[in-house]
Formats: structure tokens, C-alpha cells, sequence
């Protein structure tokens, strides 16, 4: 399937022979990407586009959403969910559930993305020719942008979660991508908006073969004994939820070691490193590494590590997920067979079992033209062409 048929004809109108009007700029094609400081994901995926856009020739330019709204919504957002999320999970579910469908919180919800509009007009304003986001809030902010007319570069939204949900999907979005075809399946017919598997956004180095060698040294330095599963557990950037009971359940299985990756939470870092047989990590730059050592994933949010195990081949297990977009990631991932979600520590030693059996398992690559980097240089060219057309290819 090509991306472009679902582009809305209006804001990219049939170039033609545009592309050899000798009024063509040499300026390069520029593309404005877009995160969302909340946890790490969100930013991850972003500078591997902008990373990817780069390299094909583009000027990309990184913005973070916060950086659009006053000092107390960046506080409201950031802190608002770090709290939700790790300590009142009923709250985060309800507020969660609450904005997929019309209520106040939603309501609220809106208002804050337009207040942000009025920044972001300016940042879009800057001769690109095409806008994304990895955000779902900029998601918003740029539909209204694109109803209003302000925005006339094509705008596209690239779903990090595998679960889809209505505050990711506006129909003044020209493109929404998501990582895997379960996800855009999902999506499309929930919420009636065409959505395209465009694969993962992460570096290559996670696709990198496993060096015998190398692993058996990391396992070792690690403090993993020879013939233990080592199963990595990862909490993301803040090291949120109930990590502790994720923690005693993996001790409880026989011949499995964790090997927890505690974010920047150095409190529960220092908390895990007291328990016996377990290994307790900070933040780490040799991720890549890391999960070329374990024998599977486990995860409690289905974020940037679960995507980045995807690419690696790393079999990955859900457990004491997260509420709301923890638990809706894990259903989906379920459902798709990418990860089993046991609920209890008998049924976790079975799914422990059964995925590390599974050895490495890649994702199929999906052909180049789908890819997101590709996507986005696709609708940024087509855009460039009709800016550059003449009146009667305009018209055409």
C-alpha cells in the first residue's frame, strides 16, 4: 500500500511535470520533527527520524512540545504523569480512559493543545515542507493547525505505542504511521482513520548480530552465572510502577537472573541493588549491548525498550504493566503474538519459558518506500514539487 493515497488531496495537490519547472529552489528540503519530553520514548524515536531524515539529505530540526506551552503545563505534564502513572494508577487509568471519549477531561485536554497552537504556528511557519511528531498532544495541536489552514506542509503523526488511542488520531492529520501492522490495523478500524505500518524508529545497533563472544563477556562482567536465563527487565527513563513485584517474581522462577534497568531513578536502583541475585542498573548507554546479552525482555510499558527489542529480536514478555497505556500496549502486543501478558508468577515463569525457547525472532522489514524516513522524504518531495509548479500544473 502507498502512504500517499491517503494524504488529503487538498494540502497535496497532483504535481505532474512539476519536478522539471526551472523555478525549482536548491535550498534543501527541511522537516520539522516533533517530541514530547514526557519520559524518554517519545524522544527516542524522534532522533532516530531525524537521525534517518538526515542522512537522505533533509535539514531536520528537533522541537520538543513543552517547550510550546507555559512553564506550569510543561510542570502539569511532566510531573502530573510521572505521579499518575507510578502512584496513583486508578487516577492515570481513569484519565486515561477518559480521553477516549468526549468528557471534560478531553475538553481540558483540547484547550491545552490550543494554547499551544500559538507557539507552534510560529515554529511551523518556517518554510518546512513537512511536519512530525512522535507526540500524541502535538498530534492534536497540529490538526488544528491544519483545519485552521495555518499549516500547509503536510502533517504526520508516527505512533510509538503498539496500542492505538484517540488522543494519537486527528483527521486534520494528513499521515498517521505506527510501528507495527497489528497497530495500524488496530487503529484503522477503531477509529476510522487509515493508519500504515512504517516500522521501527530505532539505530541499527540494535539490529546488529549478536557476537558470541561479547555476550558471554557482558553476562559474565554483569555477574551472570553460564547456563542462567538472563532476563532483562526494563521500567523506562523514570522507573515507574510496581517494579518491586516484577523484581521478586523474576527471582522466584528457577535459573533466571534479573537484570533490572532502573532509568534515571536512582532510589530504586539503590532499593533493587539490596536484593540478592539481582542486578541493579542506572541509566546505560550500551543498551544495545545489554539486550544482545538477555534471552528476553520484560517490560511494564511497552515503550521506546519494547520497540527497540523488536528490531533486536529479543523476545519480550509483559508483566505488572502500567495502567492505562501500559496495560492497553500489552493487550495489543497480546493479541498480536509479539508478547505474551501472564498475570500472575506462576503463568510468568511459563511465558519466561516459552519466549527465551523462541530465540531470536526479528520483524519482518517492511519494503524501503514504507519506511518512515522514507514516508516523510516522499510527502516533504511531493510538497516541494507543487510549491514549485506552475499555474497550470496547479490547476491540473
Amino acid at each position: 500500500m502507498n502512504v500517499l493515497d491517503h494524504v488529503s488531496p487538498d494540502s497535496l495537490p497532483r504535481v505532474g511535470a512539476a519536478r522539471s519547472h526551472p523555478a525549482a529552489p536548491t535550498r534543501p528540503l527541511r522537516a520539522l520533527v516533533i517530541t514530547g519530553s514526557v519520559g524518554a520514548g517519545h524522544n527516542g524515536a524522534a532522533s532516530e527520524l531525524v537521525r534517518r531524515l538526515e542522512a537522505r539529505g533533509l535539514e531536520a530540526t528537533y522541537r520538543d512540545y513543552l517547550d510550546a506551552l507555559p512553564r506550569r503545563y510543561q510542570r502539569l505534564l511532566r510531573d502530573g504523569y510521572a505521579f499518575s502513572a507510578g502512584r496513583a494508577p486508578g487516577v492515570f487509568d481513569w484519565l486515561f480512559r477518559s480521553e477516549e471519549r468526549d468528557s471534560v477531561v478531553r475538553s481540558l485536554t483540547m484547550r491545552l493543545c490550543r494554547l499551544a497552537c500559538r507557539e507552534l504556528a510560529e515554529w511551523v511557519g518556517q518554510d518546512y515542507d513537512v511536519v512530525v511528531t512522535t507526540f500524541p498532544f502535538a498530534a492534536q495541536s497540529l490538526g488544528m493547525l491544519k483545519q485552521d489552514g495555518v499549516l500547509t506542509a503536510p502533517a504526520v503523526c508516527y505512533l510509538t505505542d503498539p496500542a492505538p488511542h484517540r488522543l494519537w488520531v486527528h483527521p486534520g492529520v494528513d499521515v498517521h504511521l505506527t510501528v507495527t501492522q497489528a497497530t495500524a490495523a488496530e487503529g484503522t478500524e477503531r477509529y476510522g482513520v487509515p493508519m500504515t505500518a512504517a516500522g521501527p524508529l530505532a539505530p541499527a545497533a540494535f539490529a546488529e548480530p549478536v557476537d558470541t563472544a561479547r555476550r558471554q563477556a557482558l553476562r559474565t562482567g554483569l555477574g551472570v552465572p553460564p547456563g542462567r536465563r538472563m532476563a532483562l527487565l526494563v521500567t523506562g527513563s523514570m522507573g515507574l510502577g510496581d517494579v518491586m513485584a516484577g523484581v521478586r517474581a523474576l527471582r522466584a522462577v528457577d535459573g533466571t537472573v534479573p537484570v533490572v534497568l532502573c532509568g534515571r531513578n536512582e532510589r530504586l536502583r539503590r532499593r533493587i541493588a539490596r536484593l540478592p541475585g539481582v542486578v541493579a542498573l542506572g541509566w546505560r548507554d550500551d543498551v544495545p549491548a545489554l539486550m544482545a546479552a538477555a534471552d528476553v525482555l520484560v517490560h511494564n510499558a511497552g515503550g521506546l525498550s519494547l520497540t527497540e527489542a523488536l528490531v533486536a529480536g529479543l523476545p519480550a514478555v509483559s508483566y505488572e504493566v502500567l495502567s492505562g497505556h501500559g496495560r492497553a500496549n500489552a493487550a495489543t502486543l497480546a493479541r498480536s503474538g509479539l508478547a505474551p501478558w501472564p498475570r500472575t508468577p506462576a503463568t510468568l515463569a511459563e511465558a519466561l519459558e516459552q519466549q527465551a525457547a523462541r530465540g531470536r525472532v526479528h520483524l519482518p522489514e517492511l519494503p524501503e518506500h514504507q519506511q518512515a524516513a522514507n514516508v516523510v522524504d516522499a510527502l516533504a518531495r511531493r510538497r516541494r514539487a507543487e510549491e514549485t509548479a506552475g499555474p497550470e500544473v496547479r490547476a491540473a
